[in-house]
């Protein structure tokens, strides 16, 4: 059986930093192109980050310099972790993973990815 189970988001105040963690079962991510999604109230799912294990990661422009996503391979987990956080990035956040080859092209949307998280929410005040 094959899922993935996000945590630690919470509610922060703006400036502050937060680290979202994406356990798998199922699957092997370093062989997954693994991706951070967000979609807030009203607006559709936007990519936040991706990676591959050999080495690709790509970041939405919105987050550049501010998020890192990470991998731990031994404990199957995905990590997003994001700075300086401001109230445009309250969101439901969710972890995918897809074929290696979505992290080639960012162009890829949240449609491509099959496998998918059920969320964890960040909600960021002023």
């Amino acid at each position: 059986q094959v899922y993935l189970v996000e945590s630690g988001g919470g509610s922060v105040h703006a400036g502050g930093t937060l680290r979202l963690s994406c356990a798998a079962s199922g699957i092997t991510v370093s062989k997954y192109c693994m991706a951070w999604f967000r979609q807030a109230p009203g607006t559709g799912r936007e990519g936040v980050a991706r990676m591959h294990s050999v080495g690709i990661s790509t970041y939405g422009e919105f987050v550049k310099g501010r998020c890192t996503i990470s991998q731990d391979g031994a404990k199957a987990t995905v990590y997003l972790q994001i700075n300086s956080l401001t109230p445009e990035d309250t969101a439901m956040y969710y972890c995918a993973a897809g074929p290696s080859y979505m992290c080639y092209n960012s162009n890829y949307g949240s449609e491509s990815f099959d496998i998918w998280g059920q969320g964890t929410q960040v909600t960021v005040s002023s």
